[in-house]
């Protein structure tokens, strides 16, 4: 069995959730385009994320990324990963909710750490007391991804292909008319 795609799958959630990997692997099974809003914003800027909060702020950059994914929700169905803060915007849910579906990739804070804790390129953890940083961003983000029309549990150990099809599946059974199963052409 093969899965069609007829609307955008916005994958939203916490830096470390999985979602730029599991996006990957999603567009891959569904062999639709994947479309990343960070690297999207990065490209047209030609600057990094950490640059842009440096150089313009966050309220300037939340911006851009709110064209950014209004402009991708706009072409063909895909599967887009957004930046942590994204879902934050009542605009972004708006018109996330318009184009496609939502999906939280819910991952706990212990299993965001083990993923971040290393990484140089998040620039919210960039403070004296990262994992407390990180902690407080769950407590105030995970009210407002639980918003998402779809959640789906990360777990340590679970492979991204695994990952990628639970994603699938929840989807499915959830909004059939943006994700549904087909005879594979070798069936």
């Amino acid at each position: 069995m093969a899965w069609r795609l007829n609307r955008t799958v916005v994958l939203v959630g916490m830096m470390g959730s999985g979602k730029t990997a599991v996006g990957t692997q999603l567009a891959r099974i569904c062999a639709a385009p994947f479309l990343d809003s960070d690297a999207e914003i990065e490209r047209a800027a030609t600057m990094t994320i950490a640059e842009i909060f440096a150089r313009d702020g966050e309220s300037f950059f939340r911006l851009k990324e709110s064209q950014v994914i209004a402009r991708l929700l706009a072409g063909p169905p895909g599967v887009l990963s957004t930046g942590g803060g994204a879902w934050l915007q009542p605009r972004n849910r708006e018109e996330i909710a318009a184009a496609g579906v939502s999906v939280w990739l819910r991952a706990d804070e212990g299993l965001l750490w083990q993923r971040v804790r290393h990484k140089t390129t998040r620039p919210l953890l960039q403070t004296e007391n990262p994992r407390a940083t990180l902690a407080a961003l769950c407590a105030a983000r995970d009210p407002v991804y639980a918003l998402a029309e779809v959640a789906v549990d990360a777990e340590a150990g679970l492979s991204v292909e695994a990952m990628a099809e639970r994603v699938a599946e929840a989807i499915a059974a959830r909004r059939p008319d943006v994700l549904e199963r087909i005879a594979d052409a070798a069936d």
